[in-house]
């Protein structure tokens, strides 16, 4: 796991490795929003109050989309947030701690050319797919952690390193 200060932006390289190195995603739609739906929990009130703070610029792409409860695009679907996904269980997947807030990267779904990341230990979770013509995947880290930081944490991402090996019974 990585843990990234909040003044260190620089440092969100490591981030930005982990996602480049998987596969990436896309929506495969052809206009803002087409084939996108609301998340199963997208009526949450912690969805809702994300969607009034939504940034209108996101990793050099305007705000372009939120007629779904729950959904918001960047450009032509370069970033697409589903707020109010199902609750990830554990994982081997990476995850990096960026300001506070922790994404795992779903590298068996990112492919086609974008990256999917979702957060983890907060409720509602929120899924972004960003797609591969961002060029700054860690600025959009950044302001994504921000835009959910406050949404309730109830767990955090661990690596192997926190966990205690087995005692040897004899």
């Amino acid at each position: 796991m990585v843990r990234i200060p909040r003044p260190r932006r620089a440092v969100l390289a490591a981030a930005a490795s982990v996602l480049t190195a998987g596969v990436l995603v896309s929506c495969g739609a052809d206009s803002p929003g087409e084939g996108v739906t609301a998340a199963p929990h997208a009526g949450d009130a912690a969805c809702k109050q994300l969607a009034d703070r939504y940034p209108d610029r996101l990793g050099g792409q305007d705000l372009t989309f939120t007629d779904r409860p729950g959904v918001a695009l960047w450009g032509e679907n370069a970033i697409v947030l589903r707020c109010g996904i199902e609750l990830p269980v554990p994982t081997l997947d990476p995850c990096a701690t960026v300001d506070g807030v922790d994404w795992v990267f779903r590298e068996d779904r990112s492919k086609d050319g974008g990256k999917v990341v979702v957060t983890y230990g907060r409720d509602p979770a929120v899924e972004v797919v960003v797609s591969d013509d961002v060029a700054a995947v860690d600025d959009v880290l950044v302001d994504l952690s921000a835009l959910v930081e406050p949404v309730k944490t109830y767990t955090k991402c661990i690596n192997l390193d926190d966990v205690q090996p087995p005692t040897p019974s004899g």
